[in-house]
């Protein structure tokens, strides 16, 4: 049976964004465990419960995906495609998570299934703001789907 946990799955290549976003969690207290996958394969070996992630629970889902969108391996948009078109994964909340101001981006984005698309911004007392928002409406206001059976 597939099931939702409280882990935030940080989708991100690069190191000073994985510590600069749980620097940010942590000031706005936002205790969720975080899974860092440094590239696009890692997310999907982890959600699969494949390669890297062998033997973890595929059925256990994390609450909310933070997708980078320029990755190693896989790039954030294929992984967001691979996500939706697989039914155990389809419903998980998926916030792209960029510094990409390309309006294609964006648009594609959406047109996958994103939920949201944020920029990061260059700020950190903005960046902990933007994340303590994000954490607040999709980690406790947000009405979480039925995981599929």
């Amino acid at each position: 049976m597939i099931r939702h946990s409280n882990t935030i799955l940080l989708v991100e290549d690069n190191v000073d964004d994985v510590e600069l976003t749980k620097r940010a969690f942590a000031k706005s207290h936002i205790a969720n465990e975080v899974v860092v996958a440094p590239d696009g394969q890692t997310a999907l070996d982890y959600l699969k419960g494949t390669g890297s992630h062998a033997g973890r629970d595929p059925n256990v889902l994390p609450a909310l995906v933070l997708l980078d969108l320029n990755l190693p391996l896989i790039d954030g948009l294929d992984v967001l495609r691979e996500i939706r078109s697989d039914p155990r994964t389809r419903r998980v909340p998926v916030v792209i998570l960029t510094s990409s101001r390309e309006e294609r981006d964006r648009l594609a984005g959406y047109d996958l299934g994103a939920n949201s698309y944020v920029r990061k911004p260059v700020d950190f007392n903005e960046f902990v703001e933007a994340t303590r928002q994000l954490g607040l409406y999709w980690l406790v206001l947000n009405e979480k789907p039925h995981p599929e059976e």
